[in-house]
């Protein structure tokens, strides 16, 4: 009951945080074409509503090179992605709770399943990790990625090592993401 309401509340938290933003953009995008004055009733007010959320935002557009302008934009995909994240972290939660109160009641075999589960999917989303941060200029060495880096470069390296290089592509994660599914396949199966 507690999971359910804890879900439905998450739900609507991120559908309004959805809402505010799109009212922002679509506002913005209104007075910017000049489908409405900037100083009537309608934009003055969300811009009043928006400035807390959206000043701090624009600066930070603004000291990485953009058009503050476009903090709007970034506001509702920074609702968008982060909605997404917050729902399926809150899912991840629940179900690791129902898991972990069933488990209470199994026996040793069922907590060792679940353990080597848990291990291949910190690995497998180590990896998962590792890729996107590849997309950004985040340093290897940065507190964030050091642990990323640790689970992962025991794998990855030896596959670096035999795979030949594919152009800018670096096919090494997705080989490691493989063995890692045949690996967890195999183990679960034999458990």
């Amino acid at each position: 009951m507690i999971a359910a309401n804890l879900d439905v509340v998450t739900r609507i938290l991120v559908v309004a945080a959805l809402v505010y933003a799109t009212v922002i953009v679509v506002t913005a995008w209104a007075v910017r074409t000049q489908r409405i004055q900037p100083f009537a009733l309608w934009p003055r007010f969300v811009r009043k509503v928006s400035d807390p959320v959206l000043r701090p935002l624009e600066r930070r557009v603004v000291r990485m090179g953009g058009n503050p302008q476009e903090a709007s934009l970034w506001l509702l995909g920074i609702a968008v992605v982060g909605g997404l994240i917050l729902i399926s972290l809150v899912q991840w939660l629940i179900g690791i709770s129902f898991t972990v109160a069933a488990l209470g009641q199994a026996g040793p075999r069922a907590w060792v399943r679940f353990a080597v589960n848990a291990a291949f999917s910190l690995l497998m989303l180590a990896l998962f990790i590792r890729v996107i941060a590849s997309w950004f200029p985040l340093s290897p060495h940065s507190g964030f990625m050091r642990p990323v880096m640790a689970l992962t470069d025991w794998l990855i390296d030896p596959i670096r090592r035999f795979l030949p290089p594919m152009g800018m592509i670096d096919f090494s994660p997705m080989v490691a993401w493989l063995a890692l599914w045949l690996a967890r396949n195999v183990v679960m199966g034999m458990l």
